[in-house]
């Protein structure tokens, strides 16, 4: 998979894709629409009903052989020769049409699977940094508490650190409840419980080169358009196959009584007459009017394969943009997070010797705290656009 060459370290993610395509509700209902699309072959692949008939003569009329007395027949209409043929493919083109269906459905579920894990990522990396950033403050606290005593600090200062540690905690408690959240939505993708546990990967690398992605080959978006260009083809085949004569074949078998009145040859003999029937459609107006139909049909569907297309293409360039701007996001976040430490080991050292600037302490903290944020939200914005170009050419 796409995805997964470009982050080994998300194979746990791919068994949540595979466990949520198998408890999907959405897919299964898919999946016997296909099947109940499947058997529709079966159903076409018959000839009209046979007609049967039964008569009594009331009044029975009379023949030199005897009085008729009852008369039955059977009749079987037959369409004309491949039309049972060409429901058999229009129906099969339906069916194919639902089986893609169920392999967009597939596709899209992949999608909203990986991106919402991608984002409980991000969540559970922000509630990591917030963490680490109150463990920081803490010993700036105690460094200030120290730098009191010894009159290299002052008290405002540790009320600042202690502030800021309470608004990071409310950070972290915000984040907290917005995981919980997430995790309830991703385990309702999977139709699992609310409070089933969801494992995520401790760290998410980006790979050292892309892949070259520039355009949409195939896609089932693309293809189920293609599927109902070949119905309409098939739905005219029928048409023009029922625009032909219908014909018919049968037997009537008519019941005669024996003549007392008199000996003759062939006394009583029953009547059987073969019959075969012609069914024309003269008036054949409604049969050019589907051809018309059909017709405006197919540049319909071509008209919204393009339109797909377009859409699908401007989707992917879109994603491509999005994604090479989270990888230059994620290096200058980098950057900017050594930087800091940096300034930050330059104030440690400082501190040994005079005093120390706790509001510089402060700006750098918050510095660095904003660019480890944003390192987040840049590795989850990289693997989730990956997520989408995933779906798109895949």
């Amino acid at each position: 998979m796409l995805l997964l060459s470009l982050a080994p370290q998300a194979q746990q993610l791919e068994s949540y894709v595979l466990e949520a395509q198998d408890n999907s509700p959405a897919i299964d209902a898919l999946r016997a629409k296909y099947d109940i699309s499947k058997e529709q072959i079966n159903a076409v692949n018959t000839l009209p009903n046979t007609e049967f008939a039964a008569g009594y003569f009331v009044s029975e009329p009379e023949t030199r052989t005897g009085p008729q007395q009852a008369k039955f027949s059977v009749k079987q209409m037959f369409p004309w020769f491949g039309t049972i043929s060409a429901r058999q493919n229009y129906a099969s083109a339906l069916a194919e049409e639902d089986n893609i269906e169920v392999d967009i459905a597939l596709r899209k579920l992949r999608l909203s699977v990986s991106k919402t894990y991608f984002q409980l990522y991000e969540l559970q990396q922000k509630i990591k940094v917030i963490q680490e950033n109150i463990e920081l403050l803490k010993v700036y606290e105690e460094l200030a508490l120290n730098g009191v005593e010894v009159g290299k600090a002052s008290a405002v200062d540790v009320l600042q650190l202690q502030m800021r540690q309470n608004k990071l905690k409310d950070q972290q408690v915000n984040l907290e409840s917005q995981l919980n959240a997430g995790k309830v939505a991703f385990n309702r993708l999977l139709n699992k419980e609310n409070n089933t546990s969801v494992e995520l990967v401790d760290t998410l690398e980006l790979p050292s080169e892309e892949i070259n992605i520039s355009e949409i080959k195939v896609h089932p978006e693309l293809s189920k358009f293609d599927e109902s260009l070949e119905s309409v083809d098939f739905a005219e085949a029928i048409n023009q196959k029922e625009s032909a004569p219908q014909f018919g074949l049968g037997i009537d078998y008519i019941n005669v009584g024996r003549r007392a009145d008199m000996a003759i040859p062939d006394n009583g003999k029953d009547i059987v007459m073969p019959m075969v029937s012609f069914s024309i459609p003269i008036f054949n107006n409604k049969y050019s009017s589907v051809t018309a139909q059909n017709e405006l049909r197919k540049k319909q569907i071509s008209a919204n394969r393009n339109q797909r297309l377009n859409e699908l293409e401007s989707s992917l360039s879109n994603a491509i943009e999005m994604r090479n701007s989270a990888r230059n996001s994620v290096e200058i976040q980098l950057r900017n997070i050594a930087l800091t430490r940096d300034a930050e080991d330059i104030l440690m050292r400082s501190y040994e010797s005079e005093s120390l600037d706790f509001r510089d302490v402060l700006d750098i903290q918050e510095m660095q705290l904003d660019y480890q944020l944003r390192l987040a939200e840049a590795v989850s914005n990289y693997f989730q656009q990956t997520a989408v170009i995933q779906y798109l050419v895949e």
